[in-house]
């Protein structure tokens, strides 16, 4: 029985329908789970995390450790490899192949290279070797190289005669630099020098040499059994094979007289004055 206010029935029942009703049961315990796996998963990641540092300092570690280990070993071997190439036979020198001869023997230059047998390619002074080829009288020049593994290639330009002049001890023979470089026979189509004193170191012989690279091929094979006349540095004349005479005068302007003789030469006459370029005379 109430009085005025009724009956509402037990509180306590009503409460836990109230909290089970702001809730779901199966959602409370399927929450737990859940966070349970999260957990795990936020846990191995955190364990990645931490290792793969720790890994990528190691193998960083062990490259570094590799190179510092690697480089010295390689320039070990380096070393090894060239103590072996400089002191064994494994580059000696087993070929000398000698290019541009024609009056000199190869002997002659194999004695004056003086190659040291079973020496290494790589100890070989090729300048040394060249200046001694260089000594001998008929050459004018030599260069020696090293083609790997185990050959020597010497490349020798001869001196040949552009003059010659007699003298009491024989025929002394000029090459394009006013060296004597020989006494023997001249050989076919080198001209005579006459002049009052000839010689390598004369002046008007060098000027006489230096008219002959001068002029043009067709007039040197004309003057090849004739004579250059040499009075001075400045009258310098020329005797061709058939007689005629070319005045060429000194070395000046030589280019200039190269040029306008050729066509002289066309003309009928016997002596070709070009010691004047620009005013050019046939007698």
């Amino acid at each position: 029985m109430s009085s005025g206010g009724g009956v509402d029935g037990p509180a306590t029942p009503e409460s836990d329908e109230d909290d089970w009703a702001d809730g779901d049961p199966a959602e409370f315990e399927s929450a737990e789970p859940e966070e349970i796996v999260e957990s795990s998963a936020a846990r191995r990641a955190r364990l990645r995390r931490g290792r793969a540092p720790r890994e990528s300092r190691f193998r960083n570690a062990w490259r570094s450790r590799g190179i510092r280990l690697g480089v010295p070993a390689g320039v070990i071997v380096l070393i090894a490899l060239g103590l072996v190439a400089w002191f064994t036979p494994l580059l000696a020198v087993r070929t000398v192949r000698i290019e541009g001869l024609a009056a000199i023997p190869e002997q002659q230059v194999q004695d004056a290279l003086q190659m040291p047998e079973g020496r290494s390619m790589l100890r070989l002074d090729t300048d040394a070797l060249a200046e001694r080829v260089a000594r001998l009288p008929k050459v004018r020049s030599a260069r020696v190289q090293r083609e790997f593994p185990s050959t020597v290639q010497v490349t020798v330009v001869e001196r040949t005669p552009v003059l010659y002049f007699d003298s009491p001890d024989g025929t002394h023979l000029l090459d394009c630099d006013s060296v004597e470089f020989a006494i023997e026979p001249p050989g076919p189509g080198v001209p005579k020098l006459i002049t009052d004193h000839p010689g390598g170191s004369d002046p008007v012989t060098k000027a006489a040499v230096a008219v002959m690279a001068a002029m043009p091929v067709s007039l040197r094979d004309q003057v090849g059994v004739g004579a250059v006349v040499a009075r001075s540095v400045s009258d310098i004349a020329l005797e061709l094979r058939d007689g005629r005479t070319v005045l060429w005068g000194g070395t000046v302007d030589s280019a200039r007289k190269a040029a306008v003789v050729g066509p002289l030469l066309s003309q009928p006459g016997k002596v070709f004055d070009v010691s004047s370029p620009n005013l050019v005379t046939v007698k």
